[in-house]
């Protein structure tokens, strides 16, 4: 039997798994950590905990499952999105810190684009509409601009899961989708960098690595210190996965153009992978990890899907806690049981999720929060309910813009699927069937099936039969029709008060002041 594993680097952990070719999961582990946050809206990791962690996790799942190295045939390294990606030194050292997706300090940084660079042609080159704090070009440029020192010393900024590569094979390369992510820099029509927009941002074209490689091609190969530290065979292969939302969509069978998937955890990540990038929507587009210079993920989502109902839990359900706490059912259980008889709409009550302002297809840093409709008949049941109807209808919205018919069915993956009342929402809400995976280890599982499919230990044919998708949960007509009114109402919401949002923001600030 021959085996593979697959080592999803990830914002608070990494996780690796080791499956046959057959599908059965052997072994897996987890390996946490956590996020540097020296100041508001700044969030950095050094990327030897990403190092660590996957070593960690490879070795052990390796010798939690006792197969031989022999039989090991690759290993496929996905990472979260790097931001601006970790820069090294002439001799491959960090300089300092990554500045990861969730960084929001390049602010001045995105004005200074929005006003230097022609605006059209930045769209036609990267596929990418919107200029913001989120995109790894404006905290390159931020490193540019604060830390000239820094700037001096940076030979390359690599992404996550390419530099663990990196110092697992000796290779250094990018993958296409993680090239793509990084934004501005990203020519999507020739799979390059753009010499032109770099030039605009006053950035050298050699900053950036200059070997592309594809998921399903072969990295590097594990070198003879990282075999005896992991228990590998020495020349293992190593394929770079890619961004892991991505990643995530090939372990749910996504490897078509067409599908539409939704990863739902503390935030929301939610795409369509097409043949053409999807310009003038305000959707984040960059290569998809398979077959990256014929397909594009087009995403967008909800800065805080989960977390809204995490932040009701802590504030609200002091009582669910302590159940749980005393060995009880889990709070959100217990929440979710005690809403399951709110109807449709929460009895005229609409949330806004925007708790931490919001990304694509939004765009704005100033989007607040919201309880719309309270009254002294609403119970904590109503509002608890209403907070889930929020995250289905950021989906919704996500949804519509990408302006395509998404087909019989979607993909909802993350957390939210360990409710079936959520779930059977989430289809009422959008009007679409609903299927969410057998299991739980999407990004992991796309590394495995990248790994295989690069090493020829698997075929196409092998992995679409991988059984990695339940049953469809249809959607019900009176609570679509229902839903349909406070959808709207929810649109109009938002685009009523966005201007009361902002001076929201500039009020605030003052009195922090």
């Amino acid at each position: 039997m021959n085996y593979l594993i697959g080592t999803d680097i990830g914002t608070s952990g990494t996780k690796s798994i080791l499956m046959d070719t057959n599908g059965k999961l052997i072994a897996q582990d987890l390996e946490e950590y956590d996020v540097l946050t020296p100041k508001p809206l700044w969030a950095e990791q050094w990327p030897e905990v990403w190092l660590k962690g996957a070593k960690e996790s490879i070795r052990s799942v390796v010798q939690k499952s006792g197969v031989n190295p022999d039989d090991i045939k690759g290993v496929g390294i996905s990472g979260l999105y790097g931001g601006s990606g970790i820069p090294v030194d002439k001799d491959m050292n960090p300089v300092r810190p990554d500045l990861i997706w969730m960084d929001r300090r390049a602010a001045e940084e995105t004005e200074w684009v929005k006003e230097n660079v022609d605006l059209d042609r930045l769209s036609e080159i990267t596929g990418n509409d919107v200029v913001d704090p989120y995109y790894g070009y404006t905290k390159v440029l931020w490193v540019k601009n604060h830390e000239p020192e820094n700037w001096k010393k940076t030979k390359l900024f690599l992404p996550p899961n390419n530099y663990v590569i990196y110092k697992l094979t000796g290779e250094v390369s990018i993958d296409y989708s993680a090239a793509g992510n990084i934004g501005g820099f990203y020519d999507i029509n020739t799979g390059t960098w753009s010499k032109e927009m770099m030039d605009a941002m006053g950035v050298p074209v050699d900053k950036m690595p200059q070997k592309f490689v594809d998921a399903t091609e072969i990295a590097g190969r594990i070198s003879s210190e990282a075999a005896s530290d992991l228990g590998l065979k020495e020349g293992t292969p190593v394929i770079a996965g890619g961004v892991d939302v991505g990643a995530a969509n090939i372990g749910m069978g996504v490897l078509e153009p067409g599908r539409y998937v939704a990863a739902i955890g503390s935030s929301m990540n939610a795409a369509l992978v097409s043949e053409k990038p999807i310009k003038g929507k305000g959707l984040i587009v960059w290569p998809y990890p398979y077959k990256s210079r014929d397909l594009v993920y087009n995403f967008s989502g909800s800065a805080t899907a989960g977390a809204i109902t995490k932040w009701f839990r802590d504030n609200f359900g002091d009582a669910e806690v302590a159940v749980q706490n005393h060995g009880g059912k889990d709070a959100y259980v217990t929440l979710g049981e005690e809403s399951k008889d709110v109807p449709a709409g929460s009895r005229g009550l609409v949330v806004l999720p925007y708790f931490m302002g919001e990304r694509a297809p939004v765009w704005n840093s100033d989007a607040k929060g919201m309880i719309f409709g309270l009254s002294l008949v609403h119970t904590k049941a109503d509002i608890f309910h209403a907070f889930e109807e929020a995250v289905c209808y950021a989906l919704r919205h996500s949804i519509e813009s990408t302006g395509r018919d998404l087909g019989d069915y979607i993909v909802i993956a993350g957390g939210v699927t360990h409710s079936a009342q959520w779930v059977q929402m989430f289809a009422d809400v959008t009007g679409y069937a609903v299927r969410t995976p057998v299991d739980d280890a999407e990004a992991n599982l796309g590394d495995v099936m990248l790994a295989g499919l690069a090493t020829d230990t698997l075929s196409i044919d092998e992995v679409q039969k991988w059984q990695v998708l339940g049953d469809k949960v249809e959607p019900r007509a009176e609570q679509h029709e229902t839903y349909n009114k406070y959808y709207k109402l929810y649109r109009n919401l938002y685009n009523d008060l966005g201007d009361d949002m902002h001076n929201l923001s500039l009020i605030s600030g003052i009195e922090e002041s």
